[in-house]
């Protein structure tokens, strides 16, 4: 079964960090562009990080930009979504998602495997 499981979520106080990690079970991660998205309650899904398959290319949304940060180790299969100086409106569930392709990441690929998502709560 192809299956993409996130983890590291929690609570943690404003200007706190946590590391997420997305581990790939059933396929290899090296094809794959890796995406980071989050999802507050009453409100959209919003792309927050991108690393390409190589992860020599990394997006970030300007919302997390320079406070967080996406590496990905193809030989363990996993990925890592590093956020430091969190706020309370980082709080969402965060969902990684892998797209089949070998281009520069893009919040419009085909996102064809999603995790089941991991809470984050920032909050004093």
């Amino acid at each position: 079964q192809l299956r993409l499981v996130e983890s590291g979520g929690g609570l943690v106080q404003p200007g706190g960090s946590l590391t997420l990690s997305c581990a790939a079970s059933g396929f290899t991660l090296d094809d794959n562009a890796i995406g980071w998205f989050r999802q507050a309650p009453g409100k959209e899904r919003e792309a927050v990080s991108c690393i390409n398959y190589s992860g020599v290319n990394k997006n970030y949304a300007d919302t997390v930009k320079g406070r967080f940060s996406i590496s990905r180790d193809n030989a363990k299969n996993i990925v890592h979504l590093f956020m430091n100086t969190l706020k309370p409106e980082d709080s969402a569930v965060y969902y990684c998602a892998a797209a089949p392709t070998k281009r520069l990441c893009d919040w419009i690929f085909k996102w064809d495997f999603w995790g089941q998502g991991t809470q984050v709560t920032v909050s004093s």
